[in-house]
C-alpha cells in the first residue's frame, strides 16, 4: 500500500461530500412507488456511492501506486479510474432515461463512455511519455464524440419530452459537456501528463471538485422533483402522420 500525501485532504472531502450526496439522494428516494421513477434513484445513488468507496480507498492508501515513466516516478491514482468505469456509464444512463432514449443509443454512449475511460487508463499507465500523449489523445477523442452523440442523437430523443423534462435534460446535459471537457485538460496539465503545471495536490483537488459537481451536483439537479420525472418515464405518444 503506498503512502498518500497532503493530497489525502481533498481524498477525504471526497469521500465526506461522495457519503453525504449518498444519504441525501436515499433520502429523497423514500416514499417513491413508481417503479420507473425509482430508476433514477437507484442509479443516482450508485453513482455516489461507488464514488464514496473508491475515494475512501484513495484516501486511505489503497487506491494508489507508481508509474515510473521515463526515469521518474509517478503517484497514480488507479482507483479513479475505477470510480470512472462504473460512475460515467450510469450517469449517461440516467441523461438517457431522462430523455427517453433507445437501447442502441443508449449502447452507443455506454461503449463511446467505457472506450473513452479504457483508453485514459491506458495512457495514465504507459511508461513512456509520448505514448501517453498520444492515449490521451485517443481517449480524449472519445469524449468529443460522445458529446457530439449528447448533442445530436439524444438531445434529438428529448425533443419529443414534455417541456420541463425537455430543459431539465438540457440543463444536465450542458453540466456534463462543461465538466467532462475539463477532465482531459486537468490530466494534461498535471502530473500524470508529465507537464506538471499543476502538482499532484492541486491535480487531486480539481479532480475531486469535478467529481462532486458532475456526481452529486447532477443527482440534486435530476431528482430535485418528482413530477418531471414522473413526465419523463411516462410513456411518449407516438407522433401522428
Amino acid at each position: 500500500m503506498a503512502t498518500v500525501g497532503p493530497e489525502s485532504l481533498w481524498l477525504w472531502i471526497g469521500t465526506i461530500g461522495m457519503t453525504i450526496g449518498t444519504l441525501y439522494f436515499v433520502g429523497k428516494g423514500r416514499g417513491v412507488r413508481d417503479a420507473k421513477m425509482q430508476e433514477f434513484y437507484i442509479i443516482t445513488i450508485f453513482i455516489t456511492t461507488i464514488a464514496a468507496a473508491m475515494y475512501l480507498a484513495m484516501a486511505t492508501g489503497f487506491g494508489l501506486t507508481e508509474v515510473t515513466v521515463n526515469g521518474q516516478a509517478l503517484e497514480i491514482y488507479w482507483a479513479r479510474y475505477a470510480d470512472w468505469l462504473f460512475t460515467t456509464p450510469l450517469l449517461l444512463l440516467d441523461l438517457a432515461l431522462l430523455a427517453g432514449a433507445n437501447r442502441n443509443t443508449i449502447a452507443t454512449l455506454v461503449g463511446l463512455d467505457v472506450f473513452m475511460i479504457a483508453t485514459g487508463a491506458i495512457a495514465t499507465f504507459t511508461t513512456v511519455a509520448s505514448y501517453r500523449i498520444l492515449w490521451w489523445g485517443i481517449s480524449t477523442g472519445a469524449l468529443l464524440v460522445l458529446l457530439y452523440v449528447l448533442v445530436g442523437t439524444l438531445s434529438e430523443q428529448a425533443r419529443t419530452k414534455s417541456g420541463e423534462v425537455r430543459s431539465l435534460f438540457g440543463t444536465l446535459r450542458n453540466l456534463v459537456i462543461a465538466l467532462w471537457l475539463l477532465y482531459p485538460v486537468v490530466w494534461i496539465l498535471g502530473t500524470e501528463g508529465t507537464i506538471g503545471v499543476l502538482p499532484l495536490y492541486w491535480e487531486t483537488a480539481a479532480f475531486m471538485i469535478l467529481d462532486l459537481s458532475a456526481k452529486v451536483g447532477f443527482g440534486v439537479l435530476l431528482l430535485r422533483s418528482r413530477s418531471v420525472l414522473a413526465e419523463a418515464r411516462a410513456p411518449t405518444a407516438a407522433p401522428t402522420a
